[in-house]
């Protein structure tokens, strides 16, 4: 990612949404060695911040609603989320929460995008999102994939003016060319049941090392260590509640 940074229409934050926060808790700071802290006021209904040294990095927090899966969410910043959630209808999405406040921290919708991918935005204000990207540990990269590329393309430069770096292999999203993401299409390969979904990828000091680790701590290792061509050397692991995320090795954003 080029962004070190959070920047509107740029990745803040991401948060895992899941069923057992106790497990996720270990399992999380075994593999990244975060330190988790949760809000203990009843309103912040469990909310937990993992930091690595005093920086926060990500969020882990139980489900908050009858049927929302177990998955990693990404947060898109913006300056105005009721502005940016008027963008996201008229473009063809769907706003699924929101926008509200959060505390004095800021204000969110959560929404999905035409291809049904669901995403936040985020309008910053105590709180403007990750203290430290491309570090061990932290968030490096989103991806979406997504059955319809050409529509999701559409989407999301007009909601956030993204620029677009397109190859014969792989799409990356950027920030006025500063690209923190990419747009991989779902085909053949994916099961009909996995639904269109972004995906975060940490980085870490060791891509096969932190495999072993996940899986050795309950986890699922469901792409091998893999060196990516002109790219970095990736895995994509699933945790014991069944959140998918990648990892990729620092520093070798290719």
């Amino acid at each position: 990612m080029k962004l070190d940074k959070p920047v509107p229409g740029g990745p803040c934050w991401t948060e895992l949404g899941t069923d057992d926060l106790t497990a996720a808790k270990r399992f999380y700071e075994e593999l990244f060695g975060w330190r988790t802290v949760t809000d203990p006021r009843e309103d912040a209904g469990g909310y937990t911040m993992a930091h690595l040294g005093d920086a926060p990095v990500a969020a882990l927090t139980p489900l908050y609603q009858e049927g929302q899966p177990v998955a990693w969410n990404v947060s898109f910043a913006v300056a105005d989320a009721d502005e940016a959630a008027q963008r996201v209808a008229e473009a063809g999405g769907t706003v699924l929460v929101g926008p509200m406040d959060v505390f004095d921290v800021g204000r969110f919708a959560v929404a999905l995008d035409p291809t049904g991918a669901a995403f936040q935005l985020w309008q910053a204000r105590a709180f403007p999102g990750a203290g430290l990207f491309n570090a061990p540990g932290a968030l490096g990269w989103v991806e979406l994939l997504t059955r319809a590329p050409e529509r999701a393309e559409s989407f999301y430069t007009t909601v956030f003016g993204w620029s677009v770096n397109s190859s014969a292999h792989y799409t990356q999203w950027g920030i006025d060319g500063a690209d923190f993401g990419g747009m991989t299409t779902m085909d053949d390969k994916f099961p009909p049941e996995v639904p269109t979904h972004w995906l975060p990828y940490f980085a870490v000091a060791d891509v096969d090392t932190s495999a072993a680790t996940a899986a050795g701590a309950g986890g699922t290792v469901l792409m091998e260590p893999t060196s990516v061509p002109h790219g970095p050397r990736i895995a994509v692991l699933r945790d014991p509640q069944g959140a998918v995320f990648g990892v990729y090795l620092a520093g070798d954003e290719g």
